[in-house]
């Protein structure tokens, strides 16, 4: 037996979860491990493998998030730090500057951003939320995190404004009230502005809620307050009263300055323009309603949509910019969102793919008050973040660095490679540059602040993504940046359906038939597999040449061989609306609406698509090899792809589903084997599988999207996956594998209308929201609904197999192994794994020579090895004598299309990973096998299993996955309760486990995916990435990875304004912020208006925040100037003083002569 430290004991008892969690008390680590059986012969590789991974090695923390932030609400811009802020309706803010500075911060109350203000070249910015608190975020760390928050409690928040080197903040509110804050100590101040107060005694209504906020450029004591009705009040600061009032007869969106403070802009929700002046504020000198169709008869131009922001924009050597958005007319109802660029007499309409959230103009200057020469406008989309270049005539878009397209098409699966072979990168970026779009601005990106190195960790890393519209993408993922390598279609080897076509009614799917469900890739050999939707795998091979050929296609034939056809009981049929449900098989998730063909003929033999059978030129990346589809089988429909494995050693291709097998060799384009899943054990079967009539099940329309053998959508909330975990023999919910494609569905009367208006067998993948893509609403079942789908399912009129019966293939894996116990030596096999916990290994038998592969028959067979586990089977992987990963054989890869001769007639080049023999009969192999419920090693070839780890008892595991860490090896698997464990192999102690991530909905469990050094990724949300790492060293390194958002900028001087605008060109007066608003002279507010809450960043304000030498100069310099700046004032007044007292003097001395000589009688 292996001899464990007491140290290493100790590291499996802290790291593993004592099972004490919510819901049922389930942690994920409530498992065991033990050594299972006897070891092998006395040379067991047991007693010399020491395990070097300890719980040491592991922690688990968040590195990056990539991608377009999800639902944008809000847009801001450091014009000096050149730093762009993006808020969310889920409470995030992202903030982007150079590529590779991205960062992410998260409020924890998770209420939608409304605002986002930079203290601009401070490192600091404030979020107005719409739970009405206020946030102040300091941005001179790398993770940045909140100095302060202020949370009203009687007003609701609508906007906010923070003048340029202002340290008051101005706050305007549903109510009509204008607050103001300090931001330094975020406390309010008792200065208020009263609605009642700002409008005329006379009017009658109420204003409506603050929609904008300004000072005036030409005086900062005058304050701009728009109201939602339409009216505009100027406000004098100082007096405490309106100058002046302005009114229109429609709502007010916004306000925008001329730089010289005399006029100003609004927009109005009738697509109106109105320019006004401060001097005859009676009504607007110019109203344009730029969309607005003129009238025949001289009339007012007809209302437009809403304008609903507009900038007001002006240069010292051109025409002022007036841009917008919104204001089309209506009768253009298909027309897309727009924005309006409005330069001299020549109007632009930039027209958008998605609905405008905001704009900004980027200025050349932070200064309100000078000409502002605009040179870009950053339009943030709902899906999409584009810039317009504004100095060019055409308005071209900048290229964007950013990798904000990962949702172009909605993501269905993912995997990820750490540590792969280096050429691989600069080899998929040349392929991918020939394929760039044409016609962006020349210029460089304006986004451009601050600091990002390169950090420590310099291994390649890849991560694929598939796509709902049958496109694959390769991204370069080191140094934990996201950038684009090369994109490709699996569509393009079908022939576009055209609605009408007799075959059209083959499809299994109607929306996304090319949605890629599962990918498999051998870097070394740079082959690559694609598993469709529409059950059917494609084999693509790398070259860096175009080529002009056919596209070889196979047809399998994948039937389950059970007699399954129950004779219905016509009285309690439930009411489907169309008499194909009544059918032997009512649809999977695969299964189509219509099982009869037009004509009334069975389907067989038909596959879903139609591959091309032109030649088709392929230009240089990958180019399909060979396409293999599964076929209709007697009017039953092809079940979706569950497994998939290749290898290019071998030259095989397996794939199942929850019918069968199938093995295709891709060199010779032929099929070898092609087997439900019981005629693969022979006589081995340990089940005694009869057919039956359905269990009570109560199974969802959609509840068969089959992702590496997962296939039903768990529940959202984690309570809920256990509590249906623990009832799935009452019927509540399945294992998410174990019934993986049952060829009959139950649904209660309650879902069927819904079901049908879609289709019973429609996937969940839909254009505008797909399962991969956005939230899913995830069936809660009610008691009244599942009794009703009880007692009918008991006797119906649908075939359905019970829960034994049908078993699918859910794990492949090529691999020299031991087939048989009597084995002396390694040979091909293929490792499957059923959903039902069984583990199969077929022999190889491939040809010696590389003539002979060509040409002859590859054989494959049962070897009758049985294996079994708890729970459908995940993942295997093999070990070596020593405990090392032994990877796969493959091919060196070879340029097959190559214009040298030489390259393609070499012999293939393969890389073997035997185990090491040795001279006694010991065991010289280990096999690590997954599934949802446990983890066992055995021994090879004596098939003695050592350890077995049950993982969990109340969930399941979603995907487990070998990886290396630290040059040694270990398990690490993400449960559905949201744990996340590693395992030390090939002994099974628990190193982590710790509760991270609640599978909230079905898109984090289909693609979440582990890879070497200790990295993860899943996608967080429909538009993002989020990656993670489980390695302690990653977690410490991770700092000096990060970009520095905040880099030390002297900000630009104040342009001279000459001395004759100093003179008229505004108040003359010096405006004292602190003197009007601070406690001594406006006194504080109500304690009850809002709450102060310190953050976690620290109480200090953000000079205080600021580390470094450049911080502690800056403060000193500050300190220094209002030290002198008091002095001086105290100077003045010891003079005025000594003034006053020596007049004073003088006139008691007059007084005192001028009485002196008099009586008392005479005063």
């Amino acid at each position: 037996m292996k001899k464990f430290n007491f140290r290493k004991v100790l590291d499996g008892l802290t790291a593993s979860s004592p099972g004490g969690s919510s819901g049922g008390g389930s942690g994920a680590g409530g498992g065991s491990v033990h050594p299972a059986g006897t070891a092998g012969a006395a040379g067991t590789p047991r007693d010399e493998i020491q395990e070097t991974l300890t719980s040491d090695y592991f922690q688990i923390c968040k590195t990056v998030r990539h991608g377009f932030p999800y639902l944008p609400t809000a847009l801001a811009f450091d014009p000096v730090q050149k730093i762009l802020a993006i808020g969310t309706r889920t409470g995030a803010i992202r903030i982007l500057g150079r590529p590779g500075v991205d960062c992410y911060c998260q409020h924890e109350s998770g209420a939608a951003v409304l605002q986002l203000q930079f203290l601009i070249n401070e490192g600091a910015l404030v979020s107005a939320c719409a739970d009405d608190a206020l946030h102040l975020w300091n941005l001179r760390q790398k993770r940045p995190a909140i100095l302060h928050s202020l949370k009203f409690n009687r007003e609701r928040i609508t906007y906010c404004h923070l003048p340029f080197q202002s340290k008051w903040l101005y706050v305007g509110t549903e109510r009509g009230n204008t607050h103001i804050v300090n931001i330094e100590s975020f406390i309010l101040s008792g200065y208020v502005i009263m609605w009642n107060k700002a409008i005329e005694l006379s009017t009658k209504t109420h204003p409506g809620p603050v929609v904008h906020l300004s000072d005036s450029p030409r005086d900062e004591g005058k304050l701009l307050i728009g109201y939602e009705n339409g009216t505009i009040v100027f406000w004098d600061l100082r007096s405490k009263r309106a100058d002046l009032r302005a009114y229109y007869d429609e709502a007010i969106h916004s306000v925008a300055w001329h730089h010289e403070g005399k006029q100003f802009m609004c927009s109005h929700s009738d697509g109106s323009l109105t320019l006004w002046n401060l001097k005859s504020p009676n009504r607007p000198f110019q109203t344009t309603i730029p969309h607005g169709k003129m009238q025949r008869d001289g009339k007012k131009p007809e209302s437009c949509k809403p304008i609903l922001k507009v900038e007001y924009k002006t240069c010292k050597n051109s025409e002022p910019f007036v841009i917008f958005s919104g204001g089309l007319s209506y009768d253009k109802a298909c027309r897309r969102p727009s924005l309006t660029i409005m330069h001299g007499k020549a109007i632009t309409v930039l027209e958008m793919d998605h609905p405008i959230v905001d704009f900004l103009t980027l200025c050349e200057t932070p200064y309100p008050n000078e000409f502002q020469e605009p040179y870009a406008v950053v339009v943030l989309l709902e899906k999409d973040l584009i810039v317009v270049d504004l100095t060019q005539s055409n308005f071209p878009i900048f290229e964007n660095p950013y990798p904000i397209d990962i949702h172009e098409s909605p993501v269905t699966c993912t995997e990820y490679f750490a540590d792969c072979p280096p050429d691989l990168i600069p080899v998929l970026y040349s392929v991918g540059a020939k394929h760039k779009k044409q016609g962006y601005s020349n210029k460089e990106w304006p986004i451009s602040g601050g600091a990002w190195n390169l950090g420590a960790q310099t291994y390649p890393e890849i991560i694929i993504t598939g796509h709902a519209d049958g496109s694959v993408k390769f991204w370069d993922a080191s140094a934990i940046t996201l950038q684009m390598l090369y994109k490709f279609k699996t569509s393009k080897v079908f022939e576009k359906q055209k609605q009408g076509e007799g075959k059209a009614t083959a499809e299994i799917v109607e929306e996304d038939p090319f949605a890629v469900q599962m990918m498999y890739w051998c870097p070394e050999s740079r082959i690559f597999c694609v598993a469709g939707v529409s059950a059917y795998v494609v084999v693509y091979r790398f070259s860096k040449h175009e080529v002009n050929t056919e596209i070889a296609s196979l047809e399998v034939r994948l039937q389950y061989e059970v007699e399954d056809i129950i004779t219905p009981e016509p009285e309690i049929i439930p009411p489907f609306p169309d008499a194909s449900s009544q059918l032997p098989s009512l649809k999977s998730l695969s299964g189509s609406t219509n099982t009869v063909a037009c004509e009334g003929t069975m389907k067989d033999s038909i596959p879903c698509l139609s591959v091309k059978t032109r030649p088709v030129r392929m230009p240089p990346g990958y180019q399909a090899d060979l396409v293999i589809q599964l076929v209709w089988v007697d009017g039953e429909p092809p079940q979706q792809i569950t497994s998939l494995a290749i290898n290019s050693a071998y030259g095989l291709v397996a794939f199942g589903n929850c019918n069968g097998l199938a093995v295709v060799d891709f060199m010779q384009k032929t099929v070898l084997l092609s087997m439900g899943t019981l005629d693969l054990y022979g006589s081995s079967d340990p089940y005694q599988r009869q057919p039956r009539s359905p269990r009570k099940s109560k199974q969802f329309a959609a509840d068969n999207f089959c992702m590496r053998g997962l296939s039903n959508f768990y529940p959202d909330l984690t309570k809920r996956i256990r509590t249906s975990y623990q009832n799935h023999v009452n019927g509540h919910c399945t294992s998410p594998t174990s019934q993986s494609c049952s060829s009959g569905k139950r649904l209660s009367s309650a879902d069927v209308s819904k079901a049908n208006r879609r289709g019973p067998g429609r996937p969940p993948f839909r254009k505008a929201q797909s399962a991969a893509c956005m939230e899913i609403s995830l069936p809660v079942t009610t008691e009244e609904n599942r009794e009703n789908s009880f007692s009918r399912s008991r006797s119906s009129s649908v075939s359905s197999i019970d829960r034994d019966s049908k078993e699918a293939i859910t794990a492949l894996y090529f691999m020299e192994s031991f087939a048989r116990k009597n084995d002396s030596a390694v040979s091909p096999c293929l490792w499957v794994g059923t959903g039902l916990g069984m583990v199969l290994i077929l022999s190889l038998n491939l040809p010696a020579g590389d003539d002979l592969r060509q040409s002859e028959p590859v054989m494959v067979s049962p070897s009758g090895t049985v294996l079994t586990l708890k729970g459908a089977v995940l993942t295997f992987a093999c070990l070596d004598c020593t405990g090392t990963l032994t990877h796969p054989p493959y091919e060196v890869w070879r340029d097959l299309h190559s214009a040298d001769d030489g390259e393609k007639t070499r012999k293939r080049k393969l890389v073997m990973h035997s185990p090491s023999s040795s001279q006694d009969m010991g065991d010289h192999q280990f096999a690590v096998i997954c599934s949802e419920k446990q983890a066992k090693v055995f021994s090879l070839p004596s098939q003695t299993c050592l350890y077995v780890h049950n993982i969990t008892e109340t969930s399941f595991l979603l995907r487990a996955d070998v990886v290396t860490l630290c040059n040694s090896v270990c398990l690490a698997c993400f449960c559905a309760n949201g744990h996340i464990m590693t395992l030390s192999l090939p002994s099974l102690r628990p190193l982590l486990d710790i509760n991270y991530l609640p599978v909230t909905d079905m898109r984090i469990a289909r693609t979440f995916c582990f890879t070497n050094e200790g990295q993860a990724l899943y996608l967080s949300s429909p538009t993002e990435i989020q990656r993670l790492t489980y390695s302690q060293e990653m977690c410490d390194n991770l700092q000096d990875m990060l970009g520095d958002l905040f880099t030390p900028v002297e900000t630009p001087e104040a342009q001279n304004r000459g001395f004759l605008k100093g003179l008229f060109g505004g108040s003359g007066q010096a405006f004292d912020r602190e003197e009007l608003f601070g406690e001594a002279t406006a006194g504080k507010a109500s304690r009850s208006l809002a709450q102060h809450i310190p953050g976690s960043g620290g109480i200090e304000g953000v000079r205080g925040a600021a580390g470094g030498v450049i911080g502690d100069l800056t403060r000193a310099r500050i300190a220094l100037d209002e030290r002198g700046q008091k002095l001086g004032e105290l100077d003045e007044r010891t003079a005025s003083m000594m003034a006053s007292a020596e007049a004073f003097s003088k006139h008691a001395h007059e007084v005192m002569l001028k009485y002196k000589d008099k009586k008392w009688y005479q005063f």
